[in-house]
């Protein structure tokens, strides 16, 4: 028996170490650390420590024990939360979406700002526990009220209903703001990665909701505003740079949307949507809406090959402004509150707030824009990781910060 005990011991830390080298072989192989990035080294293990737990999660999901998506969120709750004695944390319920409430614990004499939060993780990760020291500091360094949303995501649930639990706790916290003490005058709803996303929406729904509070602003973190096309420059510069790979973007967009990964070299052709759709909204993702600095090699959008029928009719879905809030009408951009755009510039993602950013200006909304040269997708989430902290990080947040408080 101990025999037995001490083969299977030794059997776990071969297979251990076989999959730690695995993934910094893959790593290696895979990935590009752009010059720009202050801290090589730390985005390199930070990197390693993600591939990992995603490497666990999809080796536990072919054995049947649990899928990847859990996984990894489980072992990204796994760190303690840092309790700060200067603020009051609550866990509510708005109906069945839960949703954790920091609050300022000195007395203040006027009613203060709040701000909705809504996490990114393309819906395979990111928790209120994960968010936890982000919005810990947002609601002290602004002074604000902060509700973040637990809205139901991967690997049980799809498109609509993350937006929709995001919905309702909106609505919820729109009707409730005298019993949190919130000027409705300042209410800002603030997003990130796919939250950036669903904040861009919501706003846009909430342009229709007359009887409810108007929205005083929206902060868009390398927000996803468009689920489209794969062609732009920032698709092409930073494909393979972590925190967000093509790869692992394209299998998020898959999972969120419930679309099959099978169509992978059809969307990259843009053989998915007919030429109408291209002609429609060519003039909002045309190359000549993103400046030329950010344009570092000879970039041309790929002409779409013949229409793929079978493709469309299951892709269809990204054609809904609450997949791609980028290509909504003028008459509801135009109306849009004054918004703050954060973008970094080794992205994926990061002409995605180009696009939309230059919508809003060509339509007079008032935008703050603040660019983080040395910057990456999910470069917020390091501000509380000791080693692996990134000075971008703070940045970020004072930006955040200083536009609440001018509001």
């Amino acid at each position: 028996m101990a025999t037995l005990v001490l083969i299977s011991l030794g059997a776990a830390c071969v297979l251990a170490w076989g999959v730690g080298l695995w993934v910094v072989c893959k790593h290696f192989l895979t990935t590009e650390i752009p010059a720009a990035i202050s801290h090589p080294v730390r985005l390199r293990v930070l990197d390693c420590l993600c591939l990992l737990a995603v490497t666990w999660g999809t080796i536990l999901e072919k054995l049947g024990i649990c899928s990847m998506p859990r996984f990894v969120q489980f072992i990204h709750d796994l760190p303690p939360v840092r309790e700060d004695p200067d603020l009051v944390v609550t866990d509510l319920h708005f109906g069945t979406v839960l949703v954790r409430l920091y609050r300022p614990r000195a007395a203040s004499s006027t009613r203060r700002p709040g701000i909705l939060f809504f996490h990114g993780g393309g819906n395979i990760m990111g928790s209120l526990k994960m968010y936890h020291g982000i919005c810990s500091r947002l609601s002290k360094e602004s002074d604000s009220v902060v509700l973040a949303v637990r809205y139901r995501q991967g690997p049980d649930y799809r498109f609509p209903i993350p937006l929709r639990d995001c919905f309702v706790a909106t609505v919820h916290f729109l009707k409730s703001l005298d019993t949190f003490k919130v000027d409705p005058a300042r209410v800002v709803i603030c997003g990130d990665s796919l939250g950036g996303g669903l904040a861009t929406v919501i706003c846009q729904k909430l342009l229709n909701r007359p009887d409810l509070p108007k929205i005083r602003a929206q902060i868009l973190i390398y927000a996803a505003s468009q689920a489209l096309t794969f062609q732009h420059p920032s698709y092409q510069e930073y494909s393979k740079v972590p925190l967000l790979s093509r790869n692992f973007y394209f299998y998020c967009w898959c999972h969120y949307l419930g679309i099959s990964p099978s169509w992978e070299s059809v969307v990259m052709k843009g053989a998915h949507l007919p030429a109408k759709v291209w002609a429609k909204y060519g003039k909002w993702f045309s190359l000549e809406n993103i400046p030329e600095k950010f344009k570092k090699r000879s970039h041309q959008l790929m002409a779409p090959t013949s229409l793929n029928e079978d493709a469309y009719l299951e892709t269809s879905v990204i054609l809904d402004v609450s997949n791609s809030p980028l290509i909504a009408e003028d008459d509801i951009i135009s109306r849009l509150p004054e918004t703050c755009i954060v973008t970094c510039e080794n992205d994926l993602l990061r002409d995605h707030s180009l696009l939309y950013k230059k919508r809003l200006e060509d339509l007079k909304v008032p935008v703050t824009w603040c660019h983080m040269e040395d910057g990456f997708h999910g470069v917020l989430n390091t501000i509380d990781l000791g080693y692996l902290y990134f000075p971008c990080s703070r940045r970020i947040m004072n930006v955040i910060v200083n536009f609440v408080k001018g509001l």
